[in-house]
């Protein structure tokens, strides 16, 4: 019985020692993957701000500027996609929503961002663009690879169409949460003119006809959950300028958006709760799990050995028969 029962026993230790490795390196690339259809929505706040009046052509002070931004999954092209790419895609189509103080439309920029929907590279297929124009991205935008690493990442910016590294600059507590702490700054680049304007019958061959130029420059700041590679919040310090003016605005440069660019709060609480629920799957799938599973891979090895030498012990000499006394 003893040697039946340490076989049982080796047999779980064999089997468990087997699904460790199994977990991390077979079951974690195929279940942990962005959803195809995933929405999101979040509203960051410039507290002041400095806005070009479109009306008197003058900058001002401005109370807040408000952008939405949602990112929605496109189902169809993703499948569309993945016929040819041969592996899960995603594909987002985000808007940024720049709403004025009054509510007003001041600019807004559709993209759509095609990635590997465990790796989040970058997928590159027809309708991969920035405002309508095609582009090849290279690098991350919006979100970093599950198990994110302590290096600097390449990443994309929309207003420039170019990517460039975005460093790690240590680890931090934000919210309870152990983050990497990441930062990128944009230095000053001549970039396109927004495809919708503020102000009707203004459009970008209009002011390319009178010499004005756009430029921007950003120092961005992304606070990033490791385990799951979502950042719980992010910050941007952000200028626009259009030069080149003095025609038609009698100064050479003019600022067109001026603030620090930061998460509404309650925006910041909703994205920390998402992630803590996001990040035990993760963590079960790399770690806890395979880990549990070599300790109690271990320990029925350990019990089966035992078992198993208890079995080959010689079994006691009996005891010598009793004479009775004559």
């Amino acid at each position: 019985m003893r040697r039946r029962a340490s076989l049982v026993l080796l047999a779980f230790a064999v089997f468990f020692a087997a699904m460790a490795p199994t977990l991390r390196w077979y079951a974690f690339p195929r279940l942990a993957k962005i959803p195809p259809n995933q929405y999101q929505e979040t509203v960051l706040e410039a507290r002041p701000a400095t806005l070009l009046d479109y009306s008197t052509l003058k900058a001002e002070k401005v109370e807040s500027i408000t952008i939405v931004q949602t990112l929605k999954g496109n189902v169809e092209e993703s499948r569309r996609i993945e016929r040819d790419a041969g592996r899960d895609v995603v594909v987002w189509d985000s808007l940024s929503y720049v709403l004025g103080p009054d509510g007003t439309m001041v600019s807004k920029i559709p993209e759509r961002y095609i990635f590997d929907a465990h790796t989040q590279d970058p997928v590159h297929a027809t309708g991969e663009m920035v405002d309508g124009d095609p582009v090849r991205r290279d690098g991350i935008e919006f979100k970093w690879p599950f198990l994110t690493e302590k290096r600097d990442y390449r990443y994309f910016d929309a207003q420039t169409r170019t990517s460039a590294p975005i460093h790690y600059k240590g680890t931090r507590v934000f919210r309870g949460l152990e983050v990497y702490y990441f930062e990128q700054t944009v230095p000053w680049t001549e970039v396109p003119m927004p495809k919708t304007m503020p102000v009707k019958g203004i459009t970008p061959d209009v002011l390319a006809k009178t010499g004005l130029t756009r430029w921007y420059t950003t120092k961005r700041m992304f606070w990033v959950d490791p385990v799951t590679g979502a950042p719980v919040n992010g910050e941007e310090i952000h200028r626009e300028e259009l030069r080149n003016a003095r025609a038609l605005m009698g100064r050479d440069t003019v600022t067109v958006f001026d603030g620090h660019v930061k998460m509404r709060e309650d925006y910041i609480a909703y994205v920390v709760e998402l992630v803590e629920s996001n990040r035990l799957m993760v963590l079960l799938l790399v770690s806890y799990l395979p880990w549990g599973f070599t300790a109690l891979a271990l320990l029925l090895l350990g019990l089966s050995l035992w078992l198993e030498a208890r079995s080959r012990r010689p079994a006691p000499p009996e005891p010598a028969p009793v004479t009775a006394p004559v």
